[in-house]
């Protein structure tokens, strides 16, 4: 599955399928015309059966969650509804038998009957977490990698796509604001500056550049979220009166990398900028001149993500080759640990409000470490899908999108606390590829995912009442 990601997003930077393979120039391929015609005949014929198999796999997977959550729910409550008591069946009688102080040496069997059913209750805890999902952005017409909120007091929430453009949408109303397309290649990434109104973006076209973010408040607003989430089918970004604002100029085009730029972000105070390229090398810029400050080098193969801690001048580096690196700026010659303890490439790395780093891989795992201790993790978390770009919570809550369509919800101890709705109605379609907590509660949402389907959801997750 990391390898087809990867694919996916080289062919985003110049296409958008099968078909767009053989629009290249005659001069580039030797293939005759009558041969090109049939591949391209067969390759439709092989992406539709894909097509209807796919269908079929997420109606099926799709009866599985409802069977899983429908187990779940009888298992807690059976439990609940019946603490002290324990049936069992003995010389072909069923007997009940309450659990005591006062007895419980006499029915030693029953007691360890109800242990080992608690062991199986336990693993069906009910989430501790209601998710409910408040409103649905479309527009974008591709894939969308990243997503990312504004600061505090914005209701503004920013997505990156393999359309080759960034939006900037509106929480409260659903619509976008504003489309970035200066870039020439997918949009790997996007980021809203610490306190100003600007945005910084990194491509596929080997650069990253940093634009003007302020949106035109006065806009129609359009549909409401009701209507959107009613309606179903996908929209342009907007038609008519609703079109957002284009930006094609950016304030600074960042360059230097030989590769694709997979991430960027701001670095506390907001006046340098930290890239990953897939030119095996990070980046330090100055935002206000533009110009390579460093250039961070040691990663063995492409790094996949890049992020900076939220008040100190300390960077996190994922990459390929199954690390990633801290690297520390507070002192005028920085210094860089190497954290292992993945198998596989390691797709997110973030910092928490704790100094703990989280990182998430695609050997299906996460991670959680402390900063000053390299050397062992201090929570792993398994589960069934590679990992994509994760984000912790100021509450320390870690969310975890998988290639699977699932987002689960951890604590910084490793324990389960609940999983996003999956069905066809509420959740993805295809893989989840970014998540994002919102520092603050805008029109109920306080929690955002996007993925391959090219949608943007956004939801409201609060403690249970039982809590």
């Amino acid at each position: 599955m990391k390898s087809s990601k990867r694919r996916l997003q080289a062919l985003s930077e110049g296409s958008d399928g099968f078909s767009n393979y053989f629009k290249m120039e005659d001069s580039e391929t030797s293939i005759p015309p009558v041969f090109k015609s049939r591949l391209h005949e067969l390759f439709s014929q092989i992406e539709k059966e894909f097509d209807l198999l796919y269908t079929e796999n997420l109606n099926l997977q799709e009866k599985i969650d409802i069977l899983s959550e429908k187990l779940e729910r009888e298992s807690y409550v059976g439990d609940k509804q019946n603490p002290d008591f324990i049936e069992f069946e003995s010389a072909g009688k069923s007997s009940k038998v309450k659990l005591s102080q006062s007895n419980s040496q006499k029915v030693k069997t029953s007691h360890k009957l109800r242990v080992q059913t608690s062991k199986i209750v336990s693993s069906f805890k009910a989430p501790t977490f209601n998710c409910q999902l408040v409103r649905e952005f479309t527009g974008h017409k591709d894939g969308i990698w990243d997503v990312s909120t504004a600061r505090p007091g914005q209701a503004l929430v920013g997505t990156a796509s393999a359309d080759h453009t960034a939006s900037v949408w509106s929480t409260e109303w659903g619509k976008s604001l504003l489309q970035y397309t200066g870039h020439s290649g997918s949009v790997n990434s996007i980021r809203f500056h610490p306190c100003r109104d600007i945005a910084l973006t990194s491509s596929g076209d080997t650069t990253a550049h940093v634009w003007q973010a302020a949106v035109n408040w006065d806009l129609p607003r359009g549909q409401s979220s009701e209507e959107e989430l009613e309606g179903g089918g996908e929209e342009s970004l907007g038609e008519g009166g609703d079109r957002p604002e284009v930006l094609r100029t950016p304030l600074k085009v960042l360059t230097g990398h030989s590769g694709v730029v997979v991430a960027a972000d701001w670095l506390t105070g907001g006046d340098h900028v930290i890239t990953a390229s897939w030119d095996r090398t990070a980046s330090l810029y100055d935002v206000e001149t533009g110009d390579c400050l460093q250039v961070l080098t040691g990663h063995d193969h492409e790094l996949t993500h890049a992020s900076a801690h939220h008040s100190s001048r300390l960077v996190v580096t994922a990459s390929r080759d199954t690390t990633f690196r801290l690297w520390d700026f507070r002192e005028p010659i920085h210094s860089v640990s190497v954290f292992q303890g993945h198998t596989e490439s390691v797709t997110s790395a973030v910092f928490t409000r704790e100094d703990k780093v989280v990182s998430g891989s695609d050997d299906r795992s996460v991670k959680v470490w402390d900063v000053r201790n390299m050397r062992s993790a201090l929570a792993t978390i398994r589960s069934d899908s590679s990992v994509n770009r994760l984000d912790v919570s100021g509450g320390g809550l870690i969310a975890i999108p998988h290639d699977n369509r699932q987002v689960r919800l951890f604590d910084l101890q490793g324990q389960r606390l609940a999983r996003l709705p999956r069905s066809s109605r509420q959740g993805h379609r295809r893989m989840v590829t970014s998540v994002v907590w919102a520092d603050d509660m805008s029109a109920n949402i306080n929690f955002y995912s996007c993925g391959f389907d090219r949608r943007i959801l956004g939801w409201s997750i609060q403690p249970s009442k039982e809590n």
